[in-house]
């Protein structure tokens, strides 16, 4: 198939179908004799591989990962339980951070009352007057 049939296929862009297969998540097709690629079954199963892990917020890394442990299929999966752990704690140090966020943004919007000028708005002036934090190193895989 070609790319753009692939693409369809795996409810994708062409332009991520070429991207994946830049960052070397997807192998490269072989081309046809008009030169065009040429994408079999496998390209679309591991596309959509990818496709369902990146649905789930994974890294280029972690999908990396997996796609490693699964080209092993013969190996056990105590690989890809360990990458879906270190997930699973990146996502509950994310969940804690918009936690926190959400309470700085209802305690934002608390602070106006009303309708009034913008020059009078409490969100605006907080916004205004208030003291960043020091930005911490995020503990999660988004950097």
């Amino acid at each position: 198939m070609k790319i753009g049939e692939l693409a369809r296929l795996a409810q994708c862009t062409v332009e991520t179908v070429r991207y994946y297969e830049k960052a070397g998540l997807l192998p490269s097709p072989g081309r046809t004799g008009s030169n065009y690629r040429h994408y079999g079954d496998a390209h679309l199963a591991r596309l959509r591989f990818i496709r369902n892990c990146r649905a789930l917020d994974m890294t280029h890394d972690e999908v990396r990962a997996l796609l490693g442990l699964v080209d092993q299929p013969e190996s056990d999966c105590g690989g890809v339980n360990r990458v879906l752990d270190e997930h699973i704690a990146h996502v509950d140090v994310r969940i804690k951070e918009l936690k926190q966020l959400k309470q700085q943004l209802v305690a934002l919007r608390q602070s106006c009352h009303g309708e009034q000028a913008v020059l009078a708005c409490g969100i605006v002036q907080s916004l205004a007057t208030m003291e960043t934090e020091t930005r911490h190193e995020r503990q999660t895989h988004l950097g």
